[in-house]
Formats: structure tokens, sequence, C-alpha cells
């Protein structure tokens, strides 16, 4: 059966048929990502309300298979520079492997073996000559910095230019468990993300959304840009995004896609605390 030409408004973690490697087209990464799915099990320790992971629960990623994740990243890698992958699978606009990402359907930090995970990955990245030449980049919410073996990952990563994506979609108590259903101190947010940037280059990504046909407000929004102020000096920048694609969570018919102009108006406002920013509406 011919596989469907991916898009970046699907992102389905088995459209390789593979348990932990699955490729998309990423606006954000601006080409073609390899995902590294950690969460074959579909359990995170959060629950944002715009995920699109079905079946989502809470928990932590199960033992993960090293020596099938890396025979799966081999395959892929070389379907993607060998076959014709880019030629029948890819958007011509989009015929870039622009990374390799640790994303799917939960926190990837919470993987056991983690660490390993990220050493075996830069290893075949160095087998195929991509080493320090495609971005292998971590999406996390940042709440298990306070592991070793968390630490020690991100560390691997920042050994080889690679890159850390904190989620940070609120300032505050109320906003995370509102949109993240998990409660924690903007404090400990800072502390863990003045942490991480201090291993690796890291940007805050915050996805942007209506609730209920309404936009953040302004104290919402200042108590972000506060605990933004407070990492200014350490971070490399935020992505802002919209939604892309639909929640698979109760919440999904809550919620809706805030205008490009919003979007641009609040990156504006983050520029004037000195820090880079990217839109993807």
């Amino acid at each position: 059966m011919k596989q469907p030409v991916l898009s970046i408004s699907d992102h389905s973690r088995d459209s390789a048929g593979m348990t932990y490697v699955y490729p998309v087209v990423s606006r954000r990464a601006r080409g073609v990502s390899i995902g590294i799915n950690l969460n074959p099990n579909n359990a995170c320790n959060w629950r944002c309300v715009y995920c699109q992971v079905p079946g989502l629960v809470r928990g932590k990623a199960a033992a993960i298979d090293l020596l099938l994740l890396e025979a799966e990243l081999r395959q892929m890698l070389d379907d993607v520079l060998r076959g014709d992958f880019m030629a029948t699978r890819v958007p011509a606009a989009a015929r870039r492997l622009a990374d390799v990402a640790f994303s799917g359907n939960g926190e990837p930090t919470s993987a056991a073996e983690f660490a390993a995970a990220v050493e075996l990955v830069q290893r075949v990245l160095e087998d195929h000559g991509l080493l320090d030449r495609v971005k292998l980049r971590l999406i996390t919410n940042g709440s298990l910095l306070g592991r070793q073996q968390v630490q020690d990952g991100i560390a691997l990563l920042g050994r080889h230019r690679g890159e850390v994506w904190f989620k940070v979609d609120a300032g505050d108590a109320a906003g995370t468990a509102r949109i993240n259903s998990v409660r924690q101190r903007p404090d400990l947010v800072v502390k863990r993300l003045r942490a991480c940037a201090g291993l690796c280059s890291t940007w805050v990504q915050t996805c942007c959304f209506a609730l209920d046909g309404e936009a953040p407000t302004d104290p919402a929004l200042q108590a972000w840009l506060q605990l933004l102020a407070a990492a200014r000096d350490v971070i490399a920048g935020v992505h802002l995004y919209g939604l892309a694609r639909p929640s698979r969570q109760a919440e999904a018919p809550r919620l809706s896609a805030l205008p490009p102009a919003w979007l641009q108006a609040l990156a504006r406002r983050v520029r004037k605390l000195g820090l880079s920013v990217s839109v993807s509406p």
C-alpha cells in the first residue's frame, strides 16, 4: 500500500510502522523531523488540554528496547538519506532533514533509559556522518530536571550542539493546573529552566490558544512574561505556536486557534525582554 505524503497537520506516531521512530514534517523545525518516541505506552506525567495523543494516560515511559530503537533509527536514516523517502513521502518544500527529536506520546525524560537513548542516537548519527550537522532536540515539560539521569542526558545533548525545547504554557500555578493538569510553583519552573539552560541550549516553547473563545487574560500573560524575565539571561529564546492539529483530550471542543496577529503582538512583548522569538501560528 502506498504511504501518504506527510504534512504538518498529521504527526501520527505510527506513520512508519515502527515502535519508537516516526517521521513528521515540522513547521517549527522547518523540514523533516525524525521523532524518537520513548512513550509508546501513551503515558505522561502531565495531561495538557491541547495534547494530540489519543488514549493518553498518566504515568511514565515503560522499559525501552534500546536494540530495537537503534535498528529502527538506522533503517529510517537509511530511507531518508539513501532511499526514496524524501521524494515519495515529503512535500518538495520540506525535503531537508531538520532534526532528530525526542518527543512522542509522553514526557521522554520519564524513561529510565533516557540518557542511554541520547547516547545511542548520537552514536547512530555519527555513523551516518550527521552528528553536529543535524540538530538533536529534546521536547520536554522540564518537570524531571531534578533527576540525575535526566541531567546526564541533557548534558550529552549540550556536548554536541543539541537543543532543548522546554514547555512553559503559563506563569502561575493556576494556569499550569488549567492547561497542563499539574500544579507547580513558578519559582521551581525558573529553577529547572535555569538548570536546563546550564546544560544545553534551551528555548522556551509555549502553546497559545483560546479557551471557551477567550484568549489568555493580561494578568496571565504578565505572569508568564515575569517567569521568562527571571530566566532571560540564560535561555536562547521563545517559540510561540498555535493549534495546528486537533486535541484528543476531553477539552478539545473548548479550544480554538488564536489569530496570527495575536501571536505576533505577544511576540513583540517578549522581544521587549531582550529575547529572540519565533512564531508558528
